[in-house]
């Protein structure tokens, strides 16, 4: 059997009480006492029980984490991210999938409390008030990442979204595309609407520009859905482009193109936002706008480890971080001819169809700082 508290406070002369505060630092205890109470464990091989020292410290050592579809690339990257921080300051994730869904949402923060987390890391995107969150969680420390909650003064951390929607407009029109399909998701999504808002204001400021927009869902088959509800438009050529509010609905938009036999980029060039792994992988590579969601997630469980380390707030509320353009193949000069934009059988396959050197002499290829 292994040493006790008690063995530890007879070797170093101490009461055991004395042994417990040096474990769960919440006494103070005089520098020589802690030095002596160390000693003794080590000499005795004494390793605390890390549950009855989390009790003595109220702590579950878990922390709650909401996304609103695991099996998203995107949210599956942020939850990694947040994993990666939180276990190494030896705490465990608890995961609630809420499908965008209200109802499921509140149901998950209320079961995310019952499992008696330290925490909780919100990015759901339901359309919760700040003190409906509050309620259900129970006044826990609460940060947000990605989708804002409006009215909520808690940390939050999300990607400059707008800006990342002006770099696809102007990506678009350099290419001289001026009538465009927006794929967005449902209301509830402030980043998506951010997204096309930011698009949108770099668009309109052009002359004779147009564009539409249809709900995708933010997922795969809802982009290919609305594609489909439009194709007359792609099929005669009145429409040239696609900028989709993530990398899911451009994938599907794609697949639709696909199986009406138009070329991409040829007759229609599709972006999208995230740069999720497909996005790379996919035949042509997406052009898209690259987030860095594994920091997202990394600086959400950091700002909640400090929080619950400290207590504090941090002195910074709100953390934007910057997005890049992302050029691949699936966008080049509107109105090529189809006999143009066909692929050539001898070329790479990553570079059949791909922007034309015109286009090229003005867009750097791969990353693209603002």
């Amino acid at each position: 059997m292994g040493a006790s508290i008690r063995d530890v406070a007879d070797a170093a002369g101490v009461s055991p009480t004395t042994v417990s505060h040096v474990l769960s630092g919440n006494r103070p205890v005089s520098p020589a006492l802690t030095a002596r109470v160390k000693a003794a464990m080590l000499q005795l091989g004494y390793a605390p029980m890390r549950s009855a020292r989390n009790l003595a410290l109220g702590r579950t050592q878990l922390i709650g984490l909401l996304v609103p579809d695991i099996s998203n690339a995107f949210f599956a990257e942020l939850t990694k991210g947040v994993e990666r921080v939180a276990s190494g300051q030896e705490y465990n994730v608890v995961i609630g999938n809420t499908g965008f869904d209200r109802d499921r949402g509140l149901m998950h923060l209320e079961m995310i409390r019952s499992r008696a987390v330290d925490g909780v890391i919100y990015s759901a995107g339901s359309p919760f008030t700040d003190s409906e969150i509050a309620r259900a969680i129970g006044g826990l420390p609460l940060v947000l990442v990605d989708e804002e909650v409006p009215g909520s003064t808690a940390p939050i951390l999300v990607s400059d979204n707008r800006d990342g929607g002006r770099l696809a407009a102007e990506h678009l029109l350099a290419l001289g595309h001026h009538n465009a399909l927006l794929l967005t998701a449902t209301a509830n999504l402030l980043s998506s609407q951010h997204r096309i808002e930011g698009f949108l204001g770099a668009w309109q400021r052009v002359s004779g520009s147009s564009a539409t927009t249809a709900d995708g869902g933010f997922t795969a088959d809802g982009g290919q859905a609305a594609t489909r509800a439009h194709i007359d438009q792609f099929l005669d050529g009145t429409r040239t482009a696609i900028f989709a509010a993530n990398d899911e609905m451009a994938l599907g938009a794609l697949r639709e193109l696909r199986a009406h036999g138009l070329a991409v980029p040829g007759q229609v060039s599709v972006m999208g936002f995230d740069d999720i792994p497909s996005a790379r992988n996919t035949v042509p590579g997406l052009t898209t706008v690259h987030q860095d969601v594994a920091a997202l997630g990394e600086r959400a469980a950091s700002v909640l480890m400090t929080i619950l380390s400290t207590g504090e707030r941090p002195a910074e509320s709100r953390v934007t971080l910057p997005v890049q353009l992302v050029v691949r193949e699936s966008t080049g000069v509107a109105n090529q001819r189809a006999d143009d934009a066909a692929p050539d059988q001898d070329a790479p396959p990553d570079r059949a169809g791909s922007t034309s050197s015109r286009a090229r002499a003005r867009i750097t290829e791969g990353v693209v700082h603002a």
